[in-house]
């Protein structure tokens, strides 16, 4: 149907905009929060800021970043085929051109003298970037890929991977500052941006569950289907009380949806009654792919 097609190249447009929103989040928080005060964080990028001061400040983060990135993608797409790698590709490209653009614009820290504020500032703003990008379903490559090609192998979680990788890159910069303090800045920037990430793609991916009760099922069903592209199920029903057969439409939906949905049934049938409720987990087309 040419009506889905459109809906899902815009789907497309959006993920890829949201991407690159996300991109230039990091990228800023990055140079203006956490580089600038020489604290190393996790990941690739973090392993890009020690290239970056073990070089005297030679090697710009992006450039080495954009290297081992391609390196990666080199290797993963053999492993992981190119659909995975699509949005990853994108991601690291865009992600480094961000780095590189604000390694131009900032030159020192917006805030001097608050190494602390400047942490959990540069950590909100990397998390709510990461965030973004997750829940476009893309990536910005580095240890999300060796994550990922380590858990197709090895009976470990990503999240577990992505942690140990995470936490060796920070503690190895006390090989070069020789400071503890800036190991402790390094995990505190995790933490938060951590935080940061979940709350942005569990709020994104949050899921409700609608029972609609109405004589006006199939208009209701139906406009659902066609304005929002959402499937309906339809379900036999008795009143307890009365005895009387009713229709059950049951539709699940992002948390986004809900106010279009409520609109939809109100301009069809104002006597509806409709359950909604939270749903922890949906799988399957149209929501998070199936576990395991």
């Amino acid at each position: 149907m040419q009506w889905l097609k459109s809906f899902k190249y815009r789907g497309e447009a959006k993920d890829y905009l949201t991407i690159l929103i996300g991109t230039l989040s990091y990228g800023f928080g990055f140079n203006a929060f956490i580089l600038s005060n020489e604290v190393i964080t996790g990941g690739v990028s973090g392993l890009c800021a020690l290239i970056y001061f073990a070089s005297g400040q030679l090697i710009p983060v992006s450039v080495s970043y954009f290297i081992i990135n391609v390196v990666l993608l080199a290797a993963a797409l053999k492993i992981l085929g190119l659909k995975f790698l699509l949005k990853t590709i994108f991601g690291v490209f865009s992600l480094s051109a961000s780095l590189s653009l604000f390694e131009i614009i900032l030159k020192e820290p917006l805030i001097h003298d608050e190494p602390f504020m400047s942490i959990i500032l540069g950590g909100c703003c990397c998390g709510l970037g990461l965030g973004l990008v997750f829940s476009a379903n893309g990536s910005t490559g580095g240890t999300d890929i060796i994550a990922s090609i380590i858990s197709k192998y090895k009976d470990l979680s990503i999240g577990t991977a992505l942690l140990i990788c995470d936490f060796f890159i920070i503690c190895s910069s006390y090989f070069l500052f020789h400071d503890i303090e800036k190991i402790v800045f390094g995990l505190i920037e995790m933490i938060v941006s951590t935080y940061m990430l979940d709350q942005i793609v569990n709020n994104k991916r949050q899921s409700v569950q609608f029972m609609i009760f109405s004589q006006k099922y199939k208009e209701i069903s139906q406009r659902i289907i066609n304005d929002l592209g959402r499937g309906c199920t339809i379900l036999d029903g008795e009143g307890g009380y009365t005895g009387n057969q009713v229709k059950v439409v049951v539709v699940i939906a992002k948390v986004r949806e809900s106010d279009s949905i409520f609109k939809i049934i109100k301009s069809i049938d104002k006597n509806a009654f409709i359950s909604q409720g939270a749903v922890r987990g949906v799988y399957g087309e149209g929501f998070d792919q199936i576990k395991g």
